[in-house]
């Protein structure tokens, strides 16, 4: 994968992968957090906390959504979740399996998946040229999807 590195969980995690992982970073197993992480692989969207928060407390309706947030945030720190911002509403979150980009449409905030080969080449030559590590997950191009473009002509 040359200068792109890769998340810590498989390509397909499931929730005790994702727990396990917690654990030994030494967070805490909650109920919450177990509902969470059963959300996160149950959909390859990018949906936002309140999504999040509704398909939890959907099931838990304790669970507030301050306690969502603060999961995700541990989640992120642990490489577990990726945090992605369109510039066109809230932020969004999804659970960082293989390496990949995203291409982000600045009209409509279409965020699409793309494979991180697809950056190896920019990778190298940013690691060549100004020493720095380019992270696949978080690499973004802005610009207009498809249907963005066909409705401007």
């Amino acid at each position: 994968m040359g200068a792109v590195r890769s998340g810590l969980l498989a390509d397909q995690p499931d929730v005790d992968a994702v727990l396990a992982l917690l654990r030994r970073h030494g967070g805490r197993v909650t109920p919450a957090k177990r509902l969470l992480a059963e959300t996160l692989l149950a959909s390859q969207e990018h949906r936002s906390a309140e999504q999040l928060a509704e398909h939890v407390q959907a099931r838990a309706p304790d669970v507030h959504l301050t306690t969502v947030y603060r999961n995700l945030e541990e989640l992120e720190r642990l490489g577990v979740v990726e945090r992605m911002s369109s510039g066109h509403g809230p932020a969004t979150y999804h659970l960082v399996s293989s390496p990949h980009g995203h291409l982000v449409c600045r009209s409509c905030g279409e965020i699409t998946e793309v494979p991180a080969a697809l950056f190896e080449g920019l990778a190298g030559t940013v690691l060549r040229d100004y020493g720095f590590v380019v992270t696949a997950g978080q690499v973004a191009l802005a610009g207009q999807c498809a249907g963005c473009c066909h409705a401007a002509t």
